[in-house]
């Protein structure tokens, strides 16, 4: 495996107090997710971070497959336990995109962020998807028993299947030179342990406001859920991180889910 993420180093780089400090580096996994849930639900304590070389069924949003080669990207996914109720956990997700978006403009590039969980970056050409975020929480009630924050960031791949080539890209790809994967890790963790701990003393505000500052808001764009489609421009997310497009007649619609294309 390589030596950029080797769990030494990453110890060394990092400087949180749980995330990331219980740590394993697989060579292969069929989902660093399902990995991360098992043991969620075997007790592991918040803060559990896997990270794989490479997936056989890395999972994006609405079931689609993350293509993971092997030892050129990120595949990550992260234990929480946030003590609140279910019905505030989805701005987490922009959150995350939030403090990726940060962490790659201080490495030097111009991240967008596109409702709910993608990470664009400028190309020739367009704009292209670089990072994706999934989180998935298991709860009862009113309680969560825990979240798993996957991430999937293309960092120094080189190469997507016929399907991808013309909508993804990678940090190598957009700038032209190569990235230390383990010190984009640590930065990530690094940046979310403050981020999520606000998060969970005083609610999304924050969060959201984090994620509009790097977000594809004020675009034409067509959203497609339950077999309708709403055309209109995306304005903004409310405080549940909704996202609130207004049609060309000027009804405000809260979009929960569904396909989002700008």
């Amino acid at each position: 495996m390589s030596e950029d993420l080797d769990p030494q180093r990453l110890a060394e780089l990092l400087h949180t107090r749980r995330l990331g400090r219980a740590y394993q580096l697989l060579p292969a996994c069929a989902s660093t997710s399902d990995e991360v849930a098992a043991r969620a639900r075997a007790g592991a304590d918040e803060g559990l971070l896997i990270v794989a070389e490479t997936q056989s069924g890395g999972r994006g949003r609405l079931g689609r497959v993350w293509h993971s080669p092997p030892g050129a990207n990120l595949y990550l996914s992260l234990l929480l336990r946030p003590a609140m109720p279910p019905w505030m956990v989805p701005p987490l997700t922009l959150l995350v995109g939030g403090v990726v978006a940060e962490v790659l403009s201080a490495a030097g590039v111009a991240p967008q962020l596109k409702w709910p969980n993608d990470v664009l970056l400028p190309v020739a050409g367009g704009r292209r998807k670089v990072a994706g975020i999934l989180t998935e929480m298991a709860s009862e009630r009113d309680r969560v028993r825990h979240v798993v924050v996957g991430l999937g960031l293309n960092v120094n791949g080189t190469a997507f299947p016929a399907e991808l080539a013309e909508r993804a890209t990678s940090l190598l790809l957009a700038t032209g030179r190569p990235f230390d994967r383990g010190t984009l890790l640590a930065a990530l963790l690094d940046g979310l342990e403050p981020a999520y701990d606000q998060f969970v003393a005083e609610g999304p505000a924050r969060a959201l406001s984090r994620w509009r500052q790097h977000a594809d808001l004020g675009r034409r764009c067509r959203v497609e859920r339950d077999g309708a489609v709403i055309e209109g421009v995306a304005e903004d997310v409310d405080a549940e991180g909704t996202l609130l497009v207004r049609d060309d007649s000027g009804h405000l619609h809260r979009v929960l889910s569904g396909e989002i294309s700008l």
